[in-house]
């Protein structure tokens, strides 16, 4: 009996198109792209996608979970504090979510909730993300 976890489904290919300097295209075949620059000059760098993709992903799911307890967003502000290794790769060392919820008629506990099981349990991209770069939050319910 093998105990290596299912390999599930495939995504679709990611494309990258180098722009010049340090600048690239990223995206699905056919789709929306995204710039990315490497020295974050005109873009984003691939550093700042990553976190910001971890807030959107974990973000999503708050949303979705809120809206099927009836306490629809009204707004949702996310700031990411990272820490990255000294050495090379200089990879994520550690993450802090700063959520700023707007949900009125909720309550705290059941925002805390939603942020929980959304970086802890459903956010594939905190789950994709090495072991040893914890990821933590707070919360500003401004309801």
């Amino acid at each position: 009996m093998s105990t290596a976890p299912s390999q599930g489904s495939l995504h679709p290919s990611i494309e990258v198109e180098w722009r010049g300097g340090s600048e690239f295209e990223a995206g699905r075949a056919g789709g929306p792209t995204i710039r990315i620059d490497a020295d974050a000059k005109r873009a984003p760098s691939p550093f700042d996608v990553l976190l910001a993709s971890l807030a959107t992903c974990a973000s999503v799911d708050i949303v979705t979970i809120l809206q099927k307890q009836r306490t629809p967003v009204s707004s949702l502000h996310v700031r990411v504090e990272a820490r990255r290794v000294a050495t090379t790769p200089r990879h994520l060392a550690s993450a802090t979510l700063h959520f700023a919820i707007d949900a009125p008629g909720t309550t705290s506990q059941k925002v805390a909730r939603a942020v929980e099981l959304s970086v802890t349990k459903y956010c594939s991209v905190r789950s994709s993300l090495i072991a040893d770069a914890p990821v933590t939050w707070t919360i500003e319910l401004r309801s």
